[in-house]
């Protein structure tokens, strides 16, 4: 059976397929949009952290001897510990000037980190083995899928659900949005607002640890591994709508498989769909498709 003249098979597995990659996206957009939404901070430095993360994760394995599920869990947390200090040292002292001035911080930042990885391993690859446990692939009929491909689909929607959920649903959420709001108000209740901030940013950038960790796998690990990425996640947290962190979820696994499609019927335009489809949602709805128009 044909879809406009693509076998049935091929379509599903490019469909599978943008939906690992668009977990990615939604990880990573995700993390920018907690960082956004409740910091008003435009952290450019989330995709050179993705990038620790997995080296972190790569080197605990390799100098330390730890298991991926180990490094699953320490890398996230020393690239959130990292953005702490960040946030503390630097970032804090920023949230009363304009939005520019974070973005050209957090750009140093990622050309920092950047090049402190590439002196050390160059731009070469680091090889990255799947865990065992994870290891063959299961046959689906149409495709056969790598395991370790259909794990990355599902922690990235436990990981994503479960944020969102906190942030909407819970009281620890509602003091998050209204912190950014009225701090004064929100301390007035006994809540330490900066240490909550400070938290916050650390929780941002421990998911692009965490992405990291999972995408180290299935690509090489190089210290270059973010930079075309980040200009990617960016724009879906645009389509999606800034701080919008539902938007951000769905909007990247949309994208993710929109990704796939264009693969099937136009190769070529591939690696610039996601732009062509943020120029029609800017003309269209400027505050992005979750956003909220002022």
């Amino acid at each position: 059976m044909d879809i406009f003249g693509v076998p049935l098979p091929a379509m599903l597995s490019q469909l599978l397929l943008g939906l690992v990659n668009g977990s990615f996206y939604a990880m990573l957009s995700l993390g920018l949009a907690v960082i956004f939404g409740l910091l008003n901070v435009i952290n450019f430095s989330h995709g050179a952290l993705y990038m620790m993360g997995a080296f972190l994760a790569w080197m605990g394995m390799t100098y330390l001897g730890l298991n991926y599920w180990v490094m699953l869990v320490l890398a996230p947390i020393l690239v959130g510990a990292f953005g702490i200090i960040i946030e503390k040292t630097m970032l804090r002292w920023l949230y009363k000037l304009d939005h520019l001035y974070g973005l050209l911080l957090t750009f140093g930042i990622t050309l920092m980190v950047e090049g402190v990885f590439r002196s050390f391993y160059g731009v070469s690859g680091q090889p990255f083995e799947v865990p065992e446990l994870l290891a063959g692939a299961t046959d689906l009929g149409f495709m056969v899928l790598p395991n370790y491909r259909a794990w990355v689909v599902l922690a990235s929607l436990a990981v994503c659900l479960a944020t969102w959920f906190v942030i909407e649903k819970t009281k620890l959420g509602s003091y998050l949005r209204a912190g950014t709001e009225n701090p004064k108000l929100v301390e007035a209740f006994g809540v330490n607002v900066p240490l909550m901030v400070t938290m916050t940013y650390g929780f941002g950038v421990a998911l692009a640890g965490f992405a990291g960790v999972l995408a180290a796998p299935i690509i090489q690990v190089s210290p270059l591994m973010g930079s075309n990425l980040i200009i990617v996640v960016f724009a879906v947290v645009v389509i999606g709508g800034m701080g919008s962190i539902m938007g951000s979820i769905l909007t990247g696994l949309a994208l993710g498989v929109i990704e796939g499609l264009t693969r099937v019927y136009y190769p070529e335009g591939s690696a610039t769909v996601v732009f062509v489809v943020m120029i029609i949602v800017l003309l269209l709805r400027p505050a992005g498709l979750f956003g909220k128009e002022k």
